[in-house]
């Protein structure tokens, strides 16, 4: 039986990493709220975050202040590096798609599987805006749908319950060793973009350029 042809009908996204990178505008913001807190925050530290939602990072980052910070003060915070990320997401632009992924993005339509995008991100549709990409997705599942990160299953089973899929019929593609572990946790095959890192996927690859129909016929 081919897999893909017969059980493959929709395959879900994470968005930073995979569609564009973010992660240098997220890195910024949090530096900076850092600094204005007198918190250390370095690039080390900035990838313990991959992945994880805005209230989990900022909790990552305030285990270096010698502060105890209220509620309040954590919401108060996480909103203020929300504003700041949000205003440098305005140098989003089409251009800054991945590349390979507009063109996998039209084979895949073309060949009538359903498209999702899986993000912990709550200004997922906003980047996908941005990038001008917003109507190749039939469904957009982001931090605002969710209670729960990556690796927890959510985003992922909840795009499949959109798209009117079972987790079987679907694949996740990811960059993240969380969003990977998600997806196993979903009963969803994977491919993972990166390195090592990310052997539990289903088919590993080093590159964006990398994707398209005929990897997808090769997951059993």
């Amino acid at each position: 039986m081919n897999y893909y042809k017969n059980i493959l009908k929709g395959v879900i996204f994470d968005l930073d990493g995979v569609i564009t990178d973010t992660a240098k505008y997220h890195y910024v913001a949090w530096k900076r709220l850092a600094d204005e807190e007198g918190i250390e925050f370095n690039k080390n530290i900035n990838e313990k975050l991959k992945g994880i939602s805005r209230m989990e990072s900022l909790d990552i980052i305030l285990q270096n202040s010698n502060k105890i910070y209220s509620q309040d003060e954590k919401i108060s915070l996480a909103r203020k590096k929300n504003n700041m990320y949000v205003t440098l997401l305005k140098q989003l632009k089409p251009t800054d798609i991945l590349p390979g992924i507009t063109a996998f993005l039209d084979e895949l339509r073309h060949d009538n599987k359903k498209i999702a995008l899986g993000s912990a991100s709550k200004n997922a549709p906003i980047i996908l805006k941005h990038l001008n990409i917003e109507h190749l997705f039939d469904v957009v599942i982001c931090g605002l749908d969710i209670k729960k990160s990556k690796p927890d299953p959510e985003v992922f089973l909840l795009g499949a319950k959109r798209l009117g899929l079972t987790p079987e019929e679907c694949l996740v593609i990811e960059d993240a060793a969380s969003g990977i572990e998600a997806a196993l946790n979903a009963n969803m095959k994977s491919i993972g973009i990166g390195n090592q890192d990310l052997k539990k996927a289903t088919i590993l690859i080093s590159h964006t350029l990398q994707l398209n129909t005929l990897l997808l016929k090769k997951i059993k």
